[in-house]
């Protein structure tokens, strides 16, 4: 039984308005799902994805009006974005100086080339080349040219207290595996794979015992998830959690995909995701994300939640 990769990552904003702008305008991403969060519905849910909305391609948001993060451990530090070669990395260099903002250099991490940046709220970023291996599906209305387009997330940096209980979940319960070791940026930082592995399905995971915690918040992330392909495995890890005594949320319908939570023993939150069914499921793929959309169960309370919303367009 393995996880195939990085299935999503969800964030949280205090401005969808300009994060809506800078994702789909800047970032040439296609916002593919305007829906709400399912447990609370006054916020809205961003995703963000490649333009056939594959899963591991997802970027998403909570529009939640919450103070700044406050950076530190135990917390999700940085979430990789792949690209495909070294001239799409100066291409990107050059599009996000123009923009301003925070950007870095390319330099290269871990044996790749990579760009680090962060959006109009301080979400960490970094653009990463995956060598062009593997699926690509460009979105033909984004801004930014098919070959520079944005292919996916991966890898996803973690930072945390306790390196050692992370490693017992991530090997023990996880079924990843430590593949190897890399300094960058004066941290010593260890990586773990699933699946076939590679950039996709990769999380590198920095201990800092002396950090200050962090504090969730807006430009910081609420979780990531992780790619199961079918429900029969879906329901294999719940099982599995329970049987290692693993506390989680149970089995939970999102509609789009089957859901399952749990937190590592530094806090930061997990979840196993279905590939499928997809966000295909209630809209056609042609015009994904241009209304709201609410799952079934919503759907009779549409009026009131759409009252309960901001305009971001």
């Amino acid at each position: 039984m393995q996880l195939t990769g990085i299935h999503h990552l969800t964030a949280i904003s205090a401005k969808p308005r300009e994060n809506l702008a800078f994702y789909t305008g800047l970032l040439g991403m296609r916002l593919v799902k305007k829906t709400v969060n399912q447990d609370d519905v006054s916020a809205y849910h961003l995703f963000y994805a490649d333009g056939k909305a594959n899963p591991g391609t997802d970027l998403t948001f909570f529009d939640f009006s919450a103070a700044p993060e406050r950076r530190g451990a135990n917390s999700i530090s940085r979430t990789g974005l792949r690209i495909a070669g070294e001239a799409s990395l100066g291409y990107w260099r050059d599009r996000l100086k123009r923009a301003g903002g925070v950007t870095g250099d390319v330099v290269e991490v871990d044996g790749r080339l990579t760009l680090p940046f962060e959006d109009g709220e301080g979400q960490r970023l970094v653009l990463v080349d995956d060598g062009g291996v593997g699926m690509a599906s460009p979105w033909e209305r984004s801004a930014v040219p098919a070959e520079h387009q944005i292919r996916g997330l991966g890898p996803i940096v973690l930072t945390v207290r306790d390196l050692a209980a992370i490693d017992q979940v991530l090997l023990g319960a996880m079924n990843m595996r430590r593949v190897r070791d890399y300094a960058a940026h004066g941290a010593h930082i260890h990586v773990f794979a699933m699946g076939e592995g590679g950039p996709a399905a990769e999380l590198h995971v920095i201990e800092d015992k002396d950090l200050p915690m962090a504090r969730q918040g807006a430009g910081g992330v609420h979780h990531v998830a992780f790619r199961t392909p079918d429900e029969t495995q879906y329901h294999a890890w719940t099982q599995r959690l329970s049987e290692l005594r693993i506390p989680h949320s149970g089995e939970i319908d999102r509609f789009y995909f089957r859901s399952l939570y749990f937190r590592e023993p530094n806090g930061i939150l997990f979840e196993i995701a279905t590939d499928g069914p997809g966000f295909a499921t209630d809209e056609p793929m042609a015009s994904l994300g241009e209304k709201l959309a609410l799952p079934p169960f919503l759907e009779p309370r549409r009026a009131e939640i759409e009252a309960g919303l901001k305009p971001i367009e």
